[in-house]
């Protein structure tokens, strides 16, 4: 009898498993800016062909993506060494009043992570 060989779903990973993550930053530029929240640098092409296009065009290569007040703290905690635990207890001491903050953490580090500014 032959086996199914369809390749599994990865598995979503348990709370606990998910809190001892460490998110670290993907390589990119990154600043603070004076009003305290960050701006990263995020290149629009990785190719050779879509950089000369750029130039060609006279355009720079990146965009800028303005992160809000929690994103900020969180993108600079990300530092491949603190836990999602230990961030989390960094952003409910900063925004203690706000509701569901864990949820909001997770989310914005799953996106994170889906547009590759991040790995854990």
């Amino acid at each position: 009898m032959l086996k199914n060989n369809k390749s599994k779903k990865p598995q979503i990973p348990t709370v606990d498993e998910f809190l001892t993550y460490q998110p670290k930053r993907a390589e990119m530029q990154w600043k603070v800016k004076d009003d305290g929240l960050v701006e990263i640098k995020v290149p629009k092409f990785e190719s050779n062909f879509g950089k000369s296009f750029c130039k060609f065009i006279k355009k720079d290569n990146y965009f800028a993506a303005n992160l809000d007040k929690l994103g900020s703290l969180v993108w600079q905690n990300c530092d491949g060494i603190k836990t999602v635990k230990e961030i989390l207890a960094i952003v409910e001491k900063e925004f203690p009043d706000e509701k569901n903050i864990d949820q909001r953490l997770y989310l914005f580090l799953q996106q994170m992570k889906t547009l590759n500014y991040i790995n854990f």
